[in-house]
């Protein structure tokens, strides 16, 4: 029994010892994938600069040179090159959200804006019993947060004719503005969206409204925008809107400043004056 005792701890004392050798270093693969920085509700108050001591390899990606099959990348268009608010070479995905020209004028996106954490154990909620029910099963993203900029233009509801904007929206002289400057004037009012910068470049280039509202569509369904409230905008909501919400998610309005009953033009204007 003596000798197996003093083997129990020789075996324990050796893992102390290399415990403490390795205090201080870099966590193992496994450990980081663990830390509790990925999870609710840490990653909620995780900042860029946090995820990116680790994940700084998302912005210093850059697309290839040629194609697979030989193309160089000057000789071929991207689809996100198709729309006027894109200027430049092509880009990766996390470069254009978070860094690029335009993104940086009309976006103040944040890493933890898209990502809310994952379950690492089979990507799914429900093969644990402590896995997180509110996590969206096998995605790192909830799709719905890219449907708020990816998603159908949504005609059928607004009146339009129905059809492709870029052809039914002739009759308008493709200017969303025409309608919007009166109805659902209360919008964009998040932490990821600068609202200002939106209302004054939409007034120079139209395709800073159909941009997000159709023109980057990734998916053929429409995203369910809350219904705010608007001046002048009555109490009457029609069919397709009782079951919108009248708020955007708690945590896309904290650190938004209430704004008051006025109209975009009417909130510029009293910017300007200050």
């Amino acid at each position: 029994m003596k000798p197996l005792i003093s083997t129990l701890a020789l075996i324990l004392l050796g893992s102390f010892s290399l415990h403490a050798a390795f205090a201080g270093t870099s966590p193992s693969y496994h450990r980081a994938k663990w830390d509790p920085i990925h999870f609710k509700p840490a990653i909620e108050q995780a900042t860029d600069e946090q995820c990116l001591a680790c994940h700084e390899e998302i912005l210093e990606r850059r697309v290839r040179d040629r194609t697979l099959a030989g193309v160089k990348k000057e000789e071929t268009l991207a689809w996100y090159q198709t729309l006027d608010t894109y200027a430049g070479e092509q880009d990766t995905f996390h470069r254009r959200h978070l860094v690029g020209e335009y993104a940086t004028q009309v976006m103040q996106l944040h890493c933890n804006t898209c990502h809310q954490g994952n379950d690492p154990r089979e990507e799914t909620a429900n093969s644990s019993a402590t896995g997180s029910a509110a996590l969206t099963q096998r995605k790192h993203v909830d799709p719905m947060i890219c449907l708020m900029c990816h998603g159908k233009h949504n005609a059928a509801v607004m009146g339009v004719p129905p059809g492709d904007w870029r052809i039914a929206g002739k009759a308008f002289n493709f200017d969303c503005l025409l309608c919007h400057a009166a109805i659902r004037t209360h919008r964009h009012q998040v932490n990821f969206l600068k609202p200002q910068a939106i209302e004054t470049l939409a007034k120079q280039n139209k395709d800073v409204c159909f941009g997000c509202h159709g023109g980057r569509a990734w998916y053929r369904i429409f995203y369910p925008y809350p219904r705010h409230p608007w001046p002048g905008g009555g109490n009457t909501v029609p069919d397709w809107a009782k079951d919108r919400p009248t708020e955007s998610q708690a945590r896309f309005l904290v650190g938004v400043e209430p704004v008051s009953a006025t109209t975009p033009a009417q909130s510029q204007q009293q910017a300007e004056e200050e």
